[in-house]
């Protein structure tokens, strides 16, 4: 099952609705890239933060950095703002492992102590190596071990499952 363009926007709606239930007036908000900046554009309009939208490149916080190797498209991190005493809300594509999101949380706290921070993800999958859950989902999928759930975008946005060989 490969999930449309229309399900994605619906997650998203449900995502924001549930968001705007959570969060306090005033939230800033931070997208993992790649995915997770193209899900958190689509949330910062629909919940109308005014602050601008972070991003945060986690490559060089990842525990598994040696094995996975750098990227070759890697650009800076960029939050526009301080974290310090706020309320974040925190954004990917994609929980997995919870390596990445234990990765963001690092570099997060090298800018500052937040007062929250709200995980928010498009699609939880099982496998959860760290005991990292999302406070917001709008997707649960369980996949074999050899599958992987892959985002493209930003437009439209789209999922595709692959099995790995």
């Amino acid at each position: 099952m490969n999930p449309s363009t229309h399900d994605i926007g619906l997650w998203l709606s449900a995502m924001a609705s549930q968001l705007g239930k959570i969060t306090n007036k005033e939230p800033l908000m931070i997208g993992i890239q790649t995915g997770g900046v193209w899900i958190a554009e689509q949330l910062h309009k629909k919940l109308h933060i005014k602050e601008p939208l972070g991003q945060l490149n986690i490559a060089f916080y990842r525990d598994d950095f040696s094995r996975i190797g750098l990227h070759p498209r890697v650009t800076p991190s960029n939050l526009p703002f301080s974290v310090e005493n706020r309320e974040i809300i925190l954004v990917d594509d994609v929980l997995h492992t919870g390596r990445t999101i234990r990765a963001a949380l690092n570099e997060i706290f090298d800018y500052g102590r937040p007062a929250r921070i709200i995980l928010a993800v498009l699609i939880e999958r099982s496998g959860r190596e760290l005991p990292v859950s999302a406070d917001v989902i709008g997707k649960r999928m369980s996949l074999k071990a050899n599958e992987h759930v892959k985002l493209s975008g930003p437009e439209p946005l789209a999922l595709e499952i692959k099995t790995a060989e």
